[in-house]
């Protein structure tokens, strides 16, 4: 967490929570939804405007964290901004490297896999020391590859709807605050 988020938290510890403002894509793109958008319906149905200014990216990505139900957010100064997810928590590229792959995630930071699923959609995800995320699809061709030479293994099936729960994230935390 940036130094500055941290300060504002001290000082405004009870600023309120918001929800359905912030998306992210299975391409590990940010979305910012205005009202009227979260009015036209959820996400990833109504997407909103595309953060496309690298250090607002950034910003939000060193900011980026979950909290003990599995949902993630935004930790923006002292308020928290809960994510839509598209898919997962995190969104892997993929590099081949000697004796395998390296898995870096939208947000920069590096990872290491510890397993690697299918959906019924034939999606890839790989769980990792920093959580589970999907293959970003540009680089399905370099995981197909790391299985084929036997530096991955092959994927385990799971329904795309049980791996919320398997892997402890939740894709809306709006629908689950709006049904408290």
């Amino acid at each position: 967490m940036d130094d500055i988020v941290a300060a504002a938290l001290r000082k405004w510890p009870h600023v309120p929570h918001v929800h359905g403002w912030l998306g992210l894509d299975a391409r590990g793109q940010w979305w910012l939804r205005d009202a009227a958008v979260q009015a036209a319906g959820p996400f990833p149905a109504s997407r909103g405007s595309v953060v496309d200014h690298r250090r607002l990216a950034d910003f939000i990505g060193r900011n980026y964290a979950a909290d003990a139900n599995g949902d993630w957010y935004f930790q923006n100064g002292p308020q928290r901004v809960y994510v839509e997810l598209e898919a997962a928590p995190w969104v892997w590229r993929l590099e081949p490297a000697a004796g395998g792959v390296t898995l870096r995630a939208h947000t920069g930071a590096g990872a290491s896999r510890r397993s690697v699923w299918l959906d019924e959609r034939g999606r890839l995800f790989v769980d990792t020391d920093l959580g589970f995320g999907l293959v970003h699809t540009l680089d399905t061709g370099i995981a197909a590859h790391a299985i084929d030479a036997g530096h991955w293994p092959a994927p385990l099936s799971l329904p795309f709807a049980a791996m919320p729960q398997r892997f402890g994230y939740r894709l809306s935390p709006q629908r689950h605050a709006a049904s408290r």
